[in-house]
């Protein structure tokens, strides 16, 4: 009987003590999670105590089952919430950015920021490309890389890193690529090295919650307060194509035109690229902010949380096709 008692006594404190490692392990986790997403530098006491206790409240669940949970890996690979629980920190999110006069903006990589081409696909036409650094020509060297991890050469679009530092002043800005997460990590140090802009908000296909379709499901930002900027319609889901911008494909290289069926020599080729001052990004930037400005400051007496941008993305569409006033251009200049 003491034999029994014993061992009933060791299986409770082991018991106890796995129960105390999953809770300590899921704090770490809701740690990390609300470090990803919070400069601590610009938030309140009253707003780091709020949006603290959504991560740490121990009477919330953070791993769920699976068929009721959102997987986001990119935040920290063990990491799942119930839609609730998901559906709260958005909420608080979105609270927090609008206090702040900022909106969620969501952007694709290639053709849209960059232009990548594996090192196989380079023709002899663009063999200058693998020269050393200093005899480039001077437009590239500073946006031509070669990524030995993803044995890529990418081309950073012209005034990408102005767009950047910009469209942050208004948005919260969130990476989200078809392209795999190894993929979109190298990218997005190329993009933001001093990891000034996207944090830990880089949402590779491995995070989608859809095959082969893009969705917000899983972007710490609601519906009604996030835009993306995206080269193509068509991997979005239906849901959220009114969040869309569609942006012109930037080709720099002769694989990317040959992907799309495009019958014009690439940037690459012809040894040009876009204009900076005006092209696809410097006219992106004029919308976005167009966009910024009629969803804070038009006087509307309702409150921000119950706007719909959406509304403001679908008047400005309407404005843009009418006037002309914003024209995407993917003209080679020369």
């Amino acid at each position: 009987m003491n034999l029994f008692r014993s061992k009933l006594v060791f299986y409770r404190k082991s018991y106890k003590k796995e129960i105390t490692k999953k809770k300590k392990k899921m704090s770490t986790i809701a740690d990390e999670l609300f470090a990803s997403f919070v400069d601590f530098e610009q938030v309140e006491e009253d707003q780091y105590i709020d949006l603290k206790r959504i991560c740490r409240n121990k009477r919330r669940k953070l791993e769920v089952s699976k068929s009721s949970s959102l997987k986001l890996r990119y935040i920290h690979k063990n990491l799942s919430l119930a839609k609730n629980e998901m559906d709260r920190l958005r909420d608080e999110n979105s609270k927090r950015l609008l206090r702040d006069r900022k909106l969620s903006l969501v952007l694709d990589l290639d053709h849209t920021l960059l232009n990548s081409a594996g090192f196989s696909v380079i023709t002899d036409e663009e063999e200058y490309l693998n020269c050393e650094r200093d005899v480039l020509p001077e437009y590239l060297k500073s946006s031509l890389f070669r990524v030995d991890l993803t044995k890529t050469l990418t081309k950073l679009r012209p005034y990408v890193n102005t767009f950047l530092k910009e469209a942050s002043k208004l948005y919260e800005l969130h990476i989200y690529t078809m392209g795999g997460f190894l993929y979109a990590l190298e990218m997005a140090k190329l993009l933001d090295p001093e990891n000034i802009y996207f944090n830990s908000r880089i949402i590779s296909r491995d995070d989608s919650t859809r095959m082969f379709e893009k969705s917000l499901d899983v972007v710490l930002g609601k519906e009604n307060a996030t835009v993306i900027l995206d080269d193509s319609e068509s991997v979005w889901c239906k849901e959220h194509k009114e969040n869309l911008i569609v942006i012109e494909r930037y080709h720099f290289f002769a694989n990317s035109c040959k992907q799309f069926g495009v019958d014009h020599k690439s940037h690459s080729q012809l040894k040009s690229d876009e204009n900076e001052s005006e092209g696809a990004l410097a006219n992106s930037l004029k919308i976005l902010q167009q966009i910024h400005t009629l969803f804070f400051d038009m006087g509307q007496k309702d409150s921000l949380e119950d706007r719909d941008l959406r509304k403001v993305l679908k008047s400005v569409r309407k404005e843009v096709v009418k006037g002309c006033k914003v024209v995407f251009s993917d003209e080679i200049s020369n």
